[in-house]
């Protein structure tokens, strides 16, 4: 008596990917995060080693505050407005995020002015020195978003950002958001910590 053989078909397991600009955009943030922790961690060891001058934060950086958090509802907007291929509010929306985003830097720079009217410097006491490098690093990485957003507006002109192709908005809305979120994260530690 033979005995039958049987077939037994296993169905391929599917493979979990992620998409390559998704990845790195994680990663890219993931570094950054990292970045600030070691400054933040940095600021507190030198912080309690005294010789410490403590200050104001000029009022212009609560202003700038609010304008890059409306630059990220701006952002969402767009978002929301390429998932129902709505180019024209895509358009509009993905402007007032960037304009937003510029107006935030202008401000940043101003604050500056007012630091050094008020006798603050990036050389001198260490209390300064940190807000300048906060300041700067997060105005540096915003400059980075602003490309991107740059970018994503040239791609929504020549309407390759549509409901059926959204990884370049998605990217762009990911860094944009994470950048508004640092900037808040840092103005509440430099106000708490002073």
């Amino acid at each position: 008596m033979m005995a039958k053989s049987i077939d037994i078909k296993e169905e391929p397991k599917q493979i979990l990917t992620v998409n390559k600009w998704k990845f790195i955009i994680w990663l890219f943030i993931i570094t950054i995060v990292m970045l600030f922790a070691s400054q933040t961690s940095a600021y507190l060891v030198r912080r309690a080693e005294g010789n410490w001058t403590e200050f104001d934060i000029p009022v212009i950086f609560w202003y700038s505050t609010v304008v890059l958090i409306f630059s990220s509802v701006f952002m969402h907007m767009a978002y929301l407005a390429v998932k129902k291929d709505e180019f024209g509010k895509l358009k509009i929306f993905i402007s007032l995020a960037f304009a937003t985003g510029v107006i935030f830097l202008v401000m940043q720079y101003l604050g500056w002015q007012d630091l050094q009217k008020a006798g603050i410097y990036l050389k001198g006491n260490p209390s300064g020195s940190f807000y300048y490098i906060f300041t700067g690093l997060h105005g540096a990485h915003l400059v980075t978003g602003l490309a991107v957003l740059f970018f994503a507006f040239i791609s929504a002109m020549k309407m390759n950002i549509h409901s059926k192709n959204l990884i370049q908005i998605e990217v762009c809305a990911t860094y944009w958001h994470f950048l508004d979120i640092l900037w808040v994260y840092l103005f509440v530690f430099l106000l708490y910590f002073r």
